[in-house]
């Protein structure tokens, strides 16, 4: 038996990376009936049945999982949000923080087109998400701005890329990998939105211990956790959630809400209290929706 990395999987195959080779596997029948899934990422082990070819045996236990992209074994995802073309949209940026932040894989914003913005705009946006807690570098893929910085954050990690449909996924990681294949797509002038471009997820190595995944544009992403907790991963909340009246405050509508306060007076970024509610209010019309 031997172990390694599923890098590709496509119509029931998993490419195996495996000591510098790579090796077209299925896997065992027995997972469909225990459920199993085997992702992109999975460190496996499985038996060689011929030459570039194997049968996986087992799915080795999983460090970190993301559901939409669904991938394993992820370190950090840099998250492409676009200024303009598609129009920016913060409650969606919001909602992928959370959703890395639930998986415990450490998020970077690349705010691409942003030679489409003003530096006026530029400059507000990534600054609000600095003083949230997070890295927001202002990206434009084609005149290299901002690629070398995202491209030191990827080294000796396992990044995927993601982001909404059109929001420049794609050219960002030819621009980070060059002569990789990735696609690049158009948005569409109807509806705003980006055409889906990539069909599938797929690990590139990048160098020894560096591998990056362009993944397909997220889409109906349900909120990963239940609406009390929604709170805790909102990191600039910790700064002022002692100060709430009541030790189980959500920071809704309770009396004497410091969170609530420091959002009112600007101290927290309006934008950020508004996503809040909303992601609250998501996962709690789901809980209500599961009886």
């Amino acid at each position: 038996m031997r172990e390694g990395r599923v890098i590709r999987a496509i119509s029931g195959f998993f490419d195996v990376f495996d000591d510098g080779n790579v090796v077209r596997c299925r896997a065992r029948g027995v997972f469909k009936v225990k459920g199993t899934t085997v992702l992109v990422g999975d460190f496996v082990r499985y038996e060689p049945t011929g030459t570039q070819e194997g049968v996986i045996r087992e799915v080795l236990e999983r460090r970190t999982e993301l559901i939409r992209p669904p991938i394993a074994n992820v370190d950090h995802v840099v998250i492409a949000c676009s200024f303009v073309t598609p129009d920016l949209n913060l409650y969606m940026l919001d909602k992928i923080l959370l959703l890395a932040s639930v998986a415990r894989v450490e998020p970077t914003i690349a705010f691409t087109k942003a030679d489409l913005a003003s530096p006026e705009n530029v400059r507000a946006i990534c600054d609000l998400y600095r003083r949230a807690g997070y890295t927001a570098m202002a990206v434009a893929a084609k005149q290299a701005l901002g690629v070398a910085e995202i491209r030191a954050r990827l080294q000796g990690r396992v990044t995927v890329l993601a982001g909404p449909s059109g929001a420049g996924k794609s050219t960002l990681a030819s621009a980070l990998a060059p002569g990789m294949a990735f696609k690049t797509g158009e948005v569409s002038g109807k509806i705003g939105r980006g055409r889906q471009t990539t069909r599938h997820v797929e690990l590139v190595r990048l160098d020894d211990d560096t591998w990056m995944a362009d993944a397909p544009g997220f889409s109906q992403l349900q909120v990963p956790v239940a609406s009390r907790d929604v709170k805790h991963h909102f990191p600039e909340f910790r700064a002022w959630a002692d100060a709430c009246a009541y030790r189980d405050c959500l920071h809704l509508d309770e009396e004497a809400c410091a969170v609530r306060r420091a959002a009112e007076e600007g101290r927290v970024a309006p934008s950020r209290y508004a996503s809040y509610r909303q992601l609250y209010q998501e996962a709690r019309e789901q809980e209500l929706n599961a009886y």
